[in-house]
């Protein structure tokens, strides 16, 4: 790893550095509080804990391979290659530094400023948490010639510390069983720890991570190893799109304890992905180094742009205009990271936003005196930008006067209902005017409106903003909603709590969700964050025994809802008849099968993680073919019916 990147401390690392600062009695009583949640996002994070202390050590530069392997049974296995952890008498407690590690909670090497100068995680907390929260948990350390082993379960030492062999390595292994008392599931996703491994890799340049899957029948492995660091990251969040000049642009520096990264790339799409870390922590939120970047990359293109003559006169670019199309990876590490809030959403230290302002302004001075068509480029994508949002922001004032003149007039295709607490209500955005007939028939007009939508819906991702506004096609929706779109976008004044996409369980019907769903992701994503739009999802087969009728939503359902029907008597018979399309059900069975709140089923739409979010609408949507067919064929094994 670079010595630009990582600042190494003195070579002894024991006892003396590990630092008690409490029990660890609360994390039985209140898991959440440490790992997040009890669902399927904190069983994971038990072993980004684990890792993160093993990345800690690569961060100090003792430490160049981490592996992560899913045994059977779904326990985890993580082995480092660090110094090993401390197995020495600690001094306050009189206790190996080992026990102390796993048992005590806030004890670890990153309190004193003597064990790492700059590290992540839960700032030492990760190896007692997740001891705590497993069944069972066994730590091996690699040092001083020996293999040191201690088992716990529940937090409780069921063998303590004693040499079981000898070795001529250092480093630790962990291996853990989550507590089947504290978890809603035990099953680990291989794809979501081989996603955060490579990010960590990307973020780690030189540090080599493998991640393994020992399961039956789910056997696979993966090693990364990026020497580039974030520069390749920057080139990978791209793979799938265009870019529009060779080469990422790659910015660093340091000061005092503090070293920034920054890595990007333009592309031809209408949209920015900026992604920030501060101690290869993901701030979803941004912070400082964030706004540091922005600002700086705003004022050395309107800067240069002036000089070279592209920028007429008194002309400037916004922000947005110069992030159009932006890929842009910001990486800080330092010693003493104010997170905001308790979820580390948001990086708070001020030195850091001067520090990453200095650097862009710098650098990206510098690379653009150099590279001059390069910097033409960038620039007329900024300009063209510019033009279209000033297109774009009258088209929006004239239909905010439209609104005002008319008195806010909802569309005319708008079947509202009576309530207008927006808790209590609901929309249904329908495919065609058929069904939306149907549904107008069938819906209960208290608290359910419906909007039929007709013709080929515009593709959002390939369109920019100016022909989104005044589009026949999405302006009654972003009318109807009454919340605006983009950057006055405003959820405080959504009409509706519930905003569902109904449209039929075939091919057109999918390509319609997506249609919407890229629409909402794009132009008004807080809609999904706040968990206000859902799929409703009709049943495709109805299966009839006498005056028994049941409703399935996939082929295997109809299979045994039909062989319920039958129970002893094989021979029965039973009526199995498949749904056509919503507008080919009257309003009572579409009411009955697809609307009745007490029968229906809806899929809420989630935004779990806003990267591969945006790679899934790119491909989807987006220019290229091929990533679009690897990506339909990778997951058409999982598709049990066309419901998105």
């Amino acid at each position: 790893m670079s010595e630009e990147i990582l600042t190494k401390v003195e070579e002894t690392y024991d006892a003396s550095q590990i630092q008690v600062l409490e029990g660890l009695e609360a994390v039985r009583k209140r898991p959440g509080m440490y790992i997040g949640s009890t669902s399927a996002s904190g069983l994971h994070h038990l072993v980004y804990e684990i890792v993160d202390n093993a990345i800690d050590e690569a961060l100090a530069g003792y430490c160049n391979e981490i592996h992560v392997r899913i045994n059977e049974g779904d326990t985890i296995t993580v082995t480092d290659n660090g110094r090993g952890i401390p197995v020495d008498v600690q001094a306050q407690t009189g206790k190996p530094a080992l026990e102390v590690v796993y048992t005590v909670l806030h004890a670890g090497g990153k309190f004193g400023g003597g064990g790492y100068k700059v590290s992540g995680g839960l700032h030492g907390v990760g190896a007692s948490v997740v001891n705590a929260l497993s069944e069972w948990l066994e730590v091996q350390v690699h040092k001083n010639g020996n293999i040191y082993q201690m088992r716990f379960s529940r937090g409780n030492i069921t063998q303590p510390m004693t040499i079981v062999g000898t070795t001529d390595r250092t480093g630790t292994t962990v291996t853990f069983k989550p507590d089947p008392e504290m978890f809603d599931t035990l099953v680990y996703d291989y794809e979501t720890l081989h996603t955060r491994m490579r990010e960590q890799a990307f973020l780690n340049a030189g540090l080599k991570i493998s991640t393994e899957d020992c399961r039956v029948g789910q056997e696979q492995k993966h090693t990364m190893h990026y020497e580039g660091g974030i520069k390749e990251f920057a080139a990978w969040l791209n793979r799938n799109k265009t870019p529009i000049h060779q080469g990422v642009i790659y910015m660093n520096g340091s000061k005092e304890d503090s070293v920034a990264e920054v890595a990007i790339q333009y592309n031809d799409s209408y949209n920015d992905t900026i992604l920030s870390f501060a101690n290869n922590i993901h701030t979803p939120e941004g912070g400082m180094h964030e706004t540091g970047f922005k600002t700086a990359l705003t004022r050395v293109l309107n800067a240069y742009g002036q000089k070279a003559g592209i920028i007429k006169g008194d002309d400037k670019v916004s922000g947005e205009d110069v992030r159009e199309g932006l890929t842009a990876v910001i990486s800080v590490k330092l010693t003493d990271a104010q997170f905001e809030g308790q979820t580390k959403a948001k990086l708070g230290n001020a030195s850091i936003r001067t520090l990453v302002d200095n650097i862009v302004s710098t650098k990206l001075s510098e690379y653009l005196e150099e590279n001059p068509a390069v910097a033409k480029i960038i620039l007329e994508k900024a300009m063209t930008a510019n033009r279209a949002r000033e297109a774009a922001r009258r088209a929006r004032d004239s239909i905010r006067r439209k609104n005002a003149l008319e008195g806010a007039t909802l569309p005319g295709k708008l079947s509202d209902c009576n309530e207008r607490d927006p808790e209590l209500t609901e929309i249904y955005i329908v495919e065609g005017d058929s069904a939306g007939g149907s549904a107008k028939g069938g819906r209960d007009a208290r608290f359910q409106a419906i909007l039929p939508l007709w013709g080929k819906m515009l593709n959002v991702e390939k369109a920019r903003a100016d022909k989104v506004y005044g589009n026949d096609k999405l302006n009654p929706v972003i009318t109807a909603l009454g919340a605006g779109i983009g950057e006055d976008f405003d959820v405080t004044k959504l009409r509706y709590h519930k905003v569902i996409i109904m449209a039929d369980a075939d091919v057109d019907g999918s390509h319609i969700r997506t249609l919407l769903l890229t629409f909402f992701f794009r132009f008004m994503r807080p809609l999904i964050e706040h968990g206000y739009v859902y799929a409703a999802v009709p049943p495709l087969f109805k299966i009839s025994r006498g005056k028994t009728t049941k409703l399935a939503f996939s082929e295997e359902e109809r299979e045994q809802l039909a062989a319920e029907l039958r129970g002893d008597n094989p021979n029965a018979k039973v009526d199995i008849s498949r749904f056509k399309g919503l507008g080919e059900m009257d309003p009572h069975e579409l009411w009955e099968t697809t609307m009745n709140p007490e029968t229906r089923v809806l899929k809420r739409i989630e935004l779990q993680d806003a990267v591969a979010a945006d790679e899934t609408f790119t491909v989807l949507m987006g220019e290229k073919v091929e990533p679009r067919k690897e990506f339909i064929e990778k997951k058409a094994k999982y598709v049990v019916n066309l419901d998105i």
